[in-house]
C-alpha cells in the first residue's frame, strides 16, 4: 500500500501538475488511510474491499471529522484505488461506484455591494503599506482571485494597460483575469508609489511585498483582510468571502455564468468540459458591464 500511495502522489505531482500544497494534503490523507488499513491487516490494494472503505468512513465520523472533510478524504481514497486499477497495482477497484458522503449544503458568505464599498473606500491611507493593502483588497474583490494567486502574482503578469492579469491558478494553470475601474487604479498607484518603497536588495519580482521586501505570505493577506473587516464591524472576514462576493455581484449584475466560471478559473476537467470558450475581449466586456466597481 505504501508503494501504491507513493506512485499515486508522484502521478499527481508530475503527470497531473498538482500544486505542492495539494500533493501534501493528499499525502496526509492517504497516510491516515494506510494507517487505518494496516491496523485492519490490509497491507496491499487487493486486501481492501468496499466494506473496509466503509469502515474507514465510519471511523472518520467517529473521530469527529466534519462532513466536508469526510467527503474529501473518501474522494481521495476513490482516486487512489482508481489509479491502482488503471496502473495494474490492483486487480479490482473496491471503491468503484462508491457514493461520496452527503454534505449539508452551505451557502458561502457574501458581502453586500454596500458593505464592499464601505470596506474598500475606508482604506484611504497614503503610506506604502496602506497603498499595498488597498490594492490587495481591490484586486481580491475586483478580480476574484484566490489568496495563493494574489501572492504569486509577479510584476510582468500585471498588464494594466491592456486591462488584465495573467493568473496562475490550481495545477499551475494560467488564465486571464480582467481588471478595471477602482481595482486597476489602486494597483497602478501602489506599483508607482507604494511598492518602490518596499523593495529591498534581492527582492523578488512579486507584485505584493512585505515590509522586509519579500513576497507577501498568504497568512499576511489573511491578517490584512481580517483587520479591514474589523474596521467595518465584520469579524473573521476571509479573503475567499471577497471572491464569493465578486462572483455573486457579477451574476446579479447580469454576467453570464460561463464567463464567471472562466474568470474564477475553475480548472477541474469535469467542469471545464462544459464551458464555452470565451475570448479575452468578451471576458473584459462582460466584466466591465457587470462589476459594480469596474465602472467607477
Amino acid at each position: 500500500m505504501e508503494e501504491a500511495v507513493s506512485e499515486y502522489l508522484s502521478h499527481l505531482r508530475i503527470e497531473r501538475g498538482s500544486s505542492p500544497r495539494t500533493v501534501e494534503a493528499y499525502a496526509r490523507d492517504l497516510r491516515d488511510y494506510a494507517s487505518f488499513l494496516a491496523g485492519c491487516g490490509a497491507l496491499a490494494p487487493d486486501d481492501v474491499d468496499r466494506a473496509l472503505i466503509g469502515a474507514y468512513e465510519a471511523d472518520l465520523v467517529e473521530r469527529g471529522y466534519a462532513p466536508a472533510s469526510v467527503k474529501r478524504r473518501v474522494s481521495v481514497v476513490k482516486g487512489l484505488h482508481r489509479f491502482c486499477l488503471r496502473e495494474g497495482l490492483a486487480q479490482a477497484n473496491p471503491a468503484d461506484a462508491l457514493p461520496l458522503p452527503k454534505v449539508p449544503e452551505r451557502l458561502p458568505d457574501v458581502l453586500s455591494v454596500a458593505q464592499v464599498e464601505r470596506l474598500l473606500d475606508g482604506l484611504d491611507g497614503t503610506a506604502p503599506r496602506d497603498l499595498r493593502d488597498r490594492a490587495m483588497l481591490e484586486v481580491l474583490y475586483g478580480c476574484g482571485l484566490r489568496v495563493s494567486e494574489l501572492t504569486g502574482l509577479d510584476g510582468d503578469e500585471a498588464c494594466l494597460d491592456e486591462g488584465f492579469l495573467r493568473v496562475t491558478g490550481k495545477g499551475d494553470k494560467q488564465r486571464i483575469a480582467p481588471i478595471a475601474g477602482t481595482a486597476v487604479r489602486a494597483l497602478a498607484r501602489y506599483l508607482e508609489e507604494g511598492r518602490p518603497a518596499l523593495v529591498r536588495p534581492g527582492s523578488p519580482g512579486a507584485v505584493f511585498l512585505n515590509a522586509r521586501g519579500g513576497r507577501l505570505s498568504r497568512q499576511s493577506v489573511h491578517a490584512v483582510v481580517a483587520r479591514a473587516g474589523c474596521m467595518l464591524g465584520i469579524t473573521d472576514l476571509h479573503p475567499h468571502t471577497l471572491r464569493h462576493s465578486f462572483a455573486t455581484h457579477l451574476l446579479e449584475g447580469g454576467a453570464d455564468l460561463r464567463v464567471i466560471q472562466e474568470i474564477l478559473g475553475h480548472a477541474d476537467i469535469s467542469t471545464t468540459q462544459i464551458y464555452t470558450h470565451v475570448d479575452r475581449t468578451h471576458l473584459q466586456a462582460e466584466y466591465v458591464a457587470a462589476h459594480p466597481r469596474a465602472r467607477r
